[in-house]
């Protein structure tokens, strides 16, 4: 693989040959390598049938009575974000994109609000609101088409890959599913069957196609175990998961030492350990004994407290009612929580 922030001279670099989902580069000494890359014509295609399933514009499309937004809409969920985001690291296209394509080191407050933005309108938005997002979001991942050492060296990479997308769509199903059952206890395999079937009309906001996901939650556990196994960390990545949680400057803040050692807890134990997180009996016996005694709290905690801004800005215009200042003030607090993890 190709050192941090390395791209591959440009004689190794080839412009494509076929249009498509099978798109064909070659690299070096007559490498092929095909990618599927969802082109603009299949998002739109995959846009029309999603929008075709949705009962109401209005409500978006879940709206509140959703299985998605039953699990997936409270602040507790952010307890997962580290080990979504190092899980999408752990696969070498995700990672070396972000090292040599995002700016996040740079500016990571506006990175996530960019992210979140878009991912809460697609979940939380009106209809429109969500297409638009889908159209923004691969209108950014077409400017980024590159040639990245992933699985060897010179593979073809294309942030709108459909097999990476559905990686990432899989990390954040995985992990919402992950820290509802910390939070809940069991969920019934009926209620994760039902989630993993809303959830791909997310997945068809990115144009992943229907036949690459997972339809049942015992389809999605397989996949995420044949991944996981052949996921490999790579330099950037570690570099990436330093700085994400704090380490990359010269004294970690306590934010961050906190956001690691929840992370090493959650992500299997061979990718926290090959991406350096600091993990220890100790630490985790700490992890396991403060979610003992929080999560019983938290469960008593009325859900419009905890909700995530988004979705209580979803229900006040559902119900014909103003923005919210309060939910607008606690998403800025959420984003600014960033730098005191990052120390950035």
């Amino acid at each position: 693989m190709p050192a941090r922030g390395a791209r591959p001279p440009s004689s190794s670099r080839a412009p494509l040959v076929t249009a498509g989902r099978d798109v064909t580069r070659t690299h070096g000494e007559g490498t092929l390598a095909a990618v599927g890359i969802v082109t603009r014509d299949e998002l739109e295609a995959s846009l029309r049938e999603v929008a075709a399933e949705v009962a109401d514009p209005s409500a978006g499309l879940f709206g509140p009575t959703s299985v998605a937004w039953q699990l997936g809409g409270d602040l507790g969920l952010f307890l997962g974000g580290g080990r979504a985001a190092l899980l999408q690291l752990a696969h070498p296209m995700v990672a070396y994109a972000i090292d040599q394509h995002s700016r996040t080191r740079q500016d990571v407050v506006g990175r996530f609000q960019r992210t979140f933005h878009n991912v809460f309108a697609m979940v939380y938005g009106q209809l429109d609101d969500a297409l638009r997002a889908a159209r923004r979001v691969h209108a950014v991942h077409t400017r980024i088409p590159e040639t990245v050492g992933a699985w060897r060296a010179g593979t073809a990479y294309h942030a709108n890959d459909a097999d990476a997308l559905r990686w990432v769509h899989a990390t954040l199903v995985d992990t919402t599913l992950v820290i509802r059952e910390r939070l809940d206890g069991t969920l019934p395999i009926a209620i994760k069957d039902a989630y993993i079937a809303e959830m791909n009309r997310f997945a068809a906001l990115f144009g992943i196609p229907r036949d690459r996901l997972a339809a049942t939650w015992g389809e999605h556990a397989a996949y995420m175990e044949r991944m996981i196994g052949t996921l490999a960390v790579a330099p950037c990545a570690r570099e990436m998961a330093r700085f994400l949680v704090g380490r990359g400057g010269s004294a970690q803040p306590r934010l961050g030492r906190v956001v690691e050692a929840v992370t090493a807890t959650l992500l299997p134990r061979h990718l926290a350990r090959a991406f350096g997180l600091a993990e220890s009996w100790a630490s985790a016996a700490a992890v396991h004994a403060a979610l003992a005694l929080a999560v019983p709290a938290y469960r008593r905690l009325p859900r419009a407290l905890v909700a995530i801004p988004a979705r209580v800005e979803a229900s006040r215009r559902i119900a014909g009612r103003p923005p919210s200042r309060l939910a607008a003030w606690t998403e800025r607090q959420l984003f600014g929580l960033t730098r005191s993890v990052t120390g950035s």
